[in-house]
């Protein structure tokens, strides 16, 4: 499944933020939002905020005086490279993890710059300030709910598609597969926990399919690669976070799969031990480049703005595998 390119929509008039702010979820992803409050010229980030499909999560409580308010917002890491783009024209400073940045436009050690968009929330009945995140799909709440399931569904391994937000059959078939394989009680969908649940399920290793599972204390990147006997197709990144598992979404039946990963430090640099990149590959050339990238054409890579890259090839005659990525 190739993840299609996410709009962000802010729904918004021109009151100014006096009450509680709530930043709603209707995508199908399960997002992580960072706020920023310019005031008087002093700029602060805060975040990560996790909000649901269908959700909303209050990210400011009481009054709230600023100039500016603006917003970041990313998938969590099990969707692969965030498909939400950031096109903000304000680079203010996060952390990968939770955080509060008192001066936001000076990054120190461990703090990355992010592009963040200005806002204008709108007012509700209640006096509370809301702004959505929407796809170009226009979700209401009921459909963003039904595509995150069937988002999830699809990257562990079931055919929901398509990621449509419309039940179904189908849908339901490969719920009811994915609950029982898990153990999981059909009331879990009642639960306002049960996308973490549906998540964590989603990055435990399985008897089928590819797991990329992260056994080091740094954040891991990764990429993979399929032939289907015409072209190799690569794509990357998927985030791997420390003592996680992920399943990169392979589709079809491939006649070859590739893997490539390398683990980071909090500044996005390629660690390093005794002057060796820490990564996991192998011999087989292929195209990569450092931001979210998918290409079939693997010639002459450094001629069209991507890295050849050592992958390793991934042994699936038992119709699983389960690669670990750990330290020397």
């Amino acid at each position: 499944m190739t993840l299609p390119a996410a709009a962000v929509s802010f729904f918004f008039s021109s009151a100014p933020a006096l009450a509680d702010l709530k930043i709603c979820n209707r995508m199908s992803y399960v997002v992580e939002a960072a706020i920023g409050i310019d005031d008087k010229a002093a700029t602060a980030t805060r975040g990560w905020f996790r909000i649901d499909p269908a959700t909303c999560r209050v990210v400011v409580q009481g009054t709230l005086t600023a100039d500016r308010i603006l917003l970041n917002a990313r998938a969590l890491g099990v969707y692969g490279a965030s498909p939400i783009p950031q096109n903000g024209s304000d680079m203010l400073c996060v952390a990968q993890d939770n955080f509060v940045i008192a001066a936001a436009r000076q990054c120190r050690s461990g703090q990355t710059q992010a592009a963040f968009t200005q806002i204008t929330p709108t007012q509700a009945a209640d006096g509370n300030f809301t702004a959505y995140l929407a796809e170009d799909s226009e979700y209401d709440d009921e459909q963003a709910r039904l595509a995150g399931i069937q988002r999830l569904l699809v990257i562990a391994g079931y055919d929901a598609a398509p990621i449509d937000g419309v039940d179904g059959p189908k849908t339901q078939a490969a719920l009811a597969a994915f609950l029982k394989s898990r153990g999981l009680a059909a009331d879990i969908m009642s639960s306002p926990n049960f996308f973490k649940t549906m998540v964590d399920a989603v990055q435990t290793p399985s008897a089928t399919g590819l797991t990329w599972c992260n056994d080091t204390p740094h954040k891991v990147m990764a990429a993979v690669a399929t032939d289907d006997g015409k072209s190799v197709t690569s794509r990357g990144w998927y985030r791997i976070d420390p003592k996680t598992c992920l399943h990169p979404d392979v589709t079809g039946q491939p006649k070859q799969i590739f893997s490539f990963a390398e683990a980071i430090d909090a500044d996005n640099r390629v660690i390093k031990l005794k002057d060796k990149p820490l990564n996991w590959g192998g011999d087989k050339q292929l195209c990569t480049r450092e931001t979210k990238f998918e290409t079939n054409e693997q010639a002459d890579c450094g001629a069209r703005g991507f890295a050849a890259t050592g992958f390793g090839v991934v042994d699936m005659s038992s119709g699983g595998k389960t690669l670990r990525f750990a330290m020397p």
